[in-house]
């Protein structure tokens, strides 16, 4: 049986205390967060943040609220490992280019719909108004074009 990361009887260091090289007490703030199994999550966490201030940010949250801390620290250092530059900042500046480009996307998409549907209009009611409204289309379409 496993509780916070440890087996009870024979006490393994969390993988904080284990990297930190120190004795996991019973109240360690990290053990519940950063179990002996998983060495890298806490590394990352580590190497980016510094264990004193990820023990002060722990002791300062409330118990409900540190797992998430936790994680949001892990996804943050893992990215700024990966980027030490921009760090989430880049990784949310790609997926906001993303979706910029998927609108635009889009908008050219449904300035198409709206062109056929015209021209389907316009030919289907009155074939003599074709050349006008295609025109009057025509003259639309640079709305929409970038």
């Amino acid at each position: 049986m496993k509780e916070s990361g440890r087996k009870l009887g024979a006490l393994s260091p969390c993988a904080a205390c284990k990297l930190l090289r120190r004795r996991c007490a019973q109240d360690c703030v990290f053990a519940p967060y950063f179990p002996a199994d998983e060495p890298q999550k806490f590394a990352s966490v580590h190497k980016v943040f510094g264990a004193s201030n990820v023990n002060k940010m722990l002791q300062e949250l409330p118990e409900h609220q540190r797992s998430d801390a936790v994680s949001s620290m892990v996804y943050e250092a893992n990215a700024r490992v990966r980027d030490p530059v921009y760090g989430c900042v880049g990784a949310i500046s790609s997926l906001q280019k993303q979706i910029d480009s998927l609108q635009t996307q889009l908008a050219l998409a449904q300035a198409e719909v709206v062109h056929m549907r015209v021209r389907q209009f316009t030919s289907s009611s009155n074939p003599g108004a074709m050349d006008m409204a295609v025109d009057q289309v025509t003259m639309g379409e640079s709305l929409w074009s970038c």
